[in-house]
């Protein structure tokens, strides 16, 4: 079959079952993205050479602490959020250095929590930061990073002349980068005004956020699949490679996002 046939078939269930576990209800929504971790964090162990059995475990059991069953602390929220920055940060310094991935094991565990397990649980608090499960709010960023990705690569294969990050990622150019942007702005416009009904300003931010905090995220993937000297994190989606692929974007921006978002609850 087409490669390309069937990474649009690939990419097209993908989409469909998020949103229908996303709108369906709060558990499915709960079920979807504790499966998704799970994929992600044995990807990401492949990557790093950590023991997945342990990790899988304590995947698990935060997931579940913290998202399945979590607390109304606004202590607990801020917690997570600062741990995850911190880790994020961190890599966001490795990303621009000429440095490595080490074999310490203990600062392994600390990327996998950081970096994949805080940020799921993140992801799925940001719908239910009110009393309500708002699901629109995250179909919102996903549509953002759909957006983004997408004519990212569509301006960058027509007209991108410039190297993002050339000994990372040879393929993302600065052309391609700001047409994403543009075109995540014009669709955060349209989400406020259309679909989710919020300030505009909101959606800006948001854009703005996916659309840099994304590519770094896309980036810093990247740059771990360097290391282990592999093209693609898994293959369970035929086409584009593992969950962590998919979903590197959404697990960088998720962090700032919930900061943002949690602010905007409480001072309003």
């Amino acid at each position: 079959m087409n490669e390309t046939l069937i990474r649009s078939l690939s990419g097209l269930v993908f989409i469909s079952v998020l949103l229908f576990a996303t709108l369906f209800s709060p558990e499915s929504y709960l079920l979807l993205f504790g499966l998704c971790l799970l994929q992600t964090a044995r990807e990401f162990c492949d990557l790093i050479q950590l023991p997945k059995l342990p990790a899988l475990l304590v995947s698990g059991v935060l997931y579940v602490l913290f998202a399945v069953f979590p607390t109304s602390s606004d202590f607990i929220d801020f917690g997570l959020v600062f741990a995850s920055l911190v880790v994020l940060t961190r890599l966001i310094f490795w990303l621009f250095s000429n440095k490595n991935t080490g074999n310490d094991r203990q600062a392994k565990w600390v990327r996998l929590i950081g970096y994949i397990i805080l940020p799921f649980i993140l992801i799925v608090k940001i719908p239910m930061l009110t009393t309500d499960y708002v699901p629109s709010i995250i179909i919102g960023i996903f549509i953002l990073i759909w957006t983004n990705d997408t004519f990212a690569y569509v301006v960058g294969k027509s007209i991108g002349k410039n190297k993002l990050l050339e000994r990372i990622s040879p393929k993302k150019t600065i052309e391609g980068f700001l047409g994403g942007l543009a075109f995540a702005l014009l669709a955060g416009v349209l989400i406020a005004l259309f679909y989710v009904q919020e300030p505009v300003y909101v959606w800006v931010i948001t854009a703005i956020c996916v659309s840099f905090l994304g590519t770094i995220g896309d980036l810093v993937e990247s740059k771990f699949k360097r290391a282990a000297n592999v093209k693609d994190s898994g293959n369970i989606m035929p086409g584009h490679g593992g969950m962590l692929d998919r979903l590197d974007s959404i697990i960088f921006v998720a962090p700032f996002l919930f900061l943002f978002y949690k602010i905007l609850v409480y001072v309003s």
